[in-house]
């Protein structure tokens, strides 16, 4: 009987605790409909996007997915096509909505770096699938830290001392800039500092052969680089470095022909390695091989661009010049501009503009920075998520002229959006730039620094009642004035131009100016195109002034 009692009193308790649970499980929340949840990060959305192929994924992991060049797998065996993305207007609203109806918090907005190791989990897998094993990263570590570290006495690299630039003349298709129009800023012709001159030598250069400055024109195969980059000795994976980066120096047919997936696959795993020269001369032969225009989307969309936005971040000055040099040369290809900023390139470029020793980075790191910056999502995060502009402006009045002229180009791009107007004016930029102007009044090394300077003053001006006031606290008149008469021709024009934008102000002001529309002076029969220029000044901008 007791037993019996005791049996009915412990079902009696285990009924009440299942029924407790079965209470709390009916509290949860429901699980979120299969449509509301990206098929590749397996969350709800949070920028869903309707791509080519009708499939709707999250925007971020749509461009993270382009650019590794990845169409994933999806359970009904199709694969998505992001050519093309279009917002999903009906998901925005509706996720929102079930999510305050069922007590669920809104989902947070990914994180690049999330996004993109969920990516390369789907990608390595499928390529184990298709029997590809890519190393992970912590296999390449753990492969040559057990070795005797080389002795690194003798120098950092084998190609340590470099001239200053390439000669500009030789290199017609790294123009940062095309001059367009007489109002554009004066172009720079350049490539990466990181780069050295072939015609450079130096008796402390002792280490570079005559076959290095000669190297052999017939390289088409790149099994023989590939076989030493994937040996676990790391003098092994120096000296293919060193290889390649001498036989990709001068010879335009070596960069293409041994510029393949393999061979960057490959590469780009040195960029792990412990050992400084290793990784030092692999990131050296990558600014190499991305000289070449057809071979600048192969490297972005090999996947190598977020070591070496890694490297940019690190501690090894020499690395970090070239990580900045090769992403100024990737940058000039249209096509990469959203990707590299999609990777998180913008923050450690503008802490290398900022902080770095040296001037090459610095310069590169601007010059990145302009390029990238023709990208209209680039431009909104450099202002509203990065908030560059404070720190740009500080740069006018520290660096010397070749970094701030580098900074002006970005400033000009930056004045040219709605968002970087607001962020630039808010800055007291008007009052910098008539400081730079009136600074260097008769002292620029370079007439481009003024036109620039003159440049970003009139892309501020252009529909905007802020700056006129701004102006006139900053006496920028005077200062124009002598820009008009002994400026360039092009600064002339730029300068003429914010003068009449002033003049109308100051007749306003004395009842003068009444029913003149001084903006229509700046249409095409005053010798400026908005159109042709492409000057954004309202919300639908897509394109910003090209140069």
């Amino acid at each position: 009987m007791g037993g019996n009692g005791k049996f009915l009193k412990l079902n009696f308790s285990f009924y009440r605790n299942s029924h407790s649970r079965s209470s709390s499980k009916a509290q949860s929340p429901p699980p979120p409909p299969p449509e509301y949840i990206c098929p590749i990060c397996n969350s709800l959305f949070t920028d869903p996007v309707v791509v080519g192929s009708g499939h709707t994924v999250d925007r971020l992991c749509a461009e993270v997915c382009e650019v590794h060049n990845f169409k994933p797998d999806f359970p009904d065996g199709t694969r998505p096509d992001f050519s093309t993305k279009i917002p999903n207007l009906a998901l925005r609203t509706a996720i929102p909505t079930w999510c305050s109806k069922n007590g669920v918090a809104l989902p947070q907005e990914k994180e690049n770096v999330a996004v993109e190791r969920i990516v390369k989990e789907l990608l390595e897998k499928e390529e184990r699938e298709n029997g590809l094993i890519r190393p992970s990263e912590r296999f390449l570590i753990d492969s040559v830290k057990d070795k005797a570290d080389p002795d690194l006495s003798h120098a950092v690299t084998e190609l340590t001392h470099r001239a200053n630039r390439f000669d500009t003349s030789t290199s017609s298709e790294e123009s940062v800039i095309a001059a367009a129009s007489p109002l554009t800023p004066l172009p720079f012709t350049t490539r990466p500092a990181s780069c050295w001159s072939p015609f450079h030598t130096s008796s402390s250069d002792t280490l570079v052969s005559d076959e290095a400055m000669n190297p052999n024109p017939n390289f088409s195969d790149d099994e023989e680089f590939i076989s030493k980059f994937k040996s676990c000795d790391p003098y092994e994976q120096e000296q293919g470095a060193i290889s390649l980066r001498k036989a990709t120096r001068n010879d335009e047919e070596a960069r293409v022909s041994v510029c393949t997936p393999r061979l960057l696959l490959a590469l780009g795993s040195l960029l792990f390695s412990s050992y400084e020269k290793v990784q030092i001369n692999a990131i050296a032969a990558l600014v190499n091989l991305s000289l070449e225009k057809s071979n600048k989307l192969k490297i972005v969309r090999s996947g190598i661009v977020p070591t070496v936005i890694q490297l940019l971040r690190g501690r090894l000055s020499e690395a970090q010049e070239h990580a900045a040099g090769l992403i100024f040369s990737l940058s000039l290809e249209e096509k990469n501009r959203t990707a590299i900023g999609v990777l998180g390139a913008l923050p450690p470029l503008l802490n290398c503009l900022l902080r770095s020793d040296s001037e090459r980075t610095r310069s590169d790191a601007a010059l990145a920075l302009y390029n990238l910056s023709l990208d209209h999502s680039n431009r909104v995060k450099l202002v509203k998520q990065f908030n560059a502009v404070p720190p740009l402006l500080a740069v006018l009045r520290q660096e010397k002229e070749s970094i701030a002229g580098r900074v002006l180009l970005v400033l000009y791009q930056l004045a040219a959006s709605t968002e970087g107007k607001a962020a630039m004016l808010d800055g007291n930029a008007v009052e910098h730039l008539v400081w730079m102007l009136r600074k260097g009044k008769g002292e620029f090394e370079s007439e481009s620094t003024r036109e620039n300077c003159v440049a970003a003053l009139y892309a501020l001006s252009h529909g905007s009642m802020r700056f006129k006031a701004l102006a006139k606290e900053a006496r920028a008149v005077e200062v124009l004035k002598e820009v008009e008469e002994n400026g360039s021709e092009r600064a002339k024009e730029k300068a003429r131009r914010i003068l009449v934008v002033l003049k109308g102000r100051i007749e306003s002001e004395d009842g003068l100016g009444e029913g003149i529309d001084w903006e229509a002076i700046l249409e095409p029969d005053g010798g400026l195109s908005r159109t042709r220029n492409r000057v954004a000044v309202g919300p639908g901008f897509g394109k910003t002034t090209e140069f």
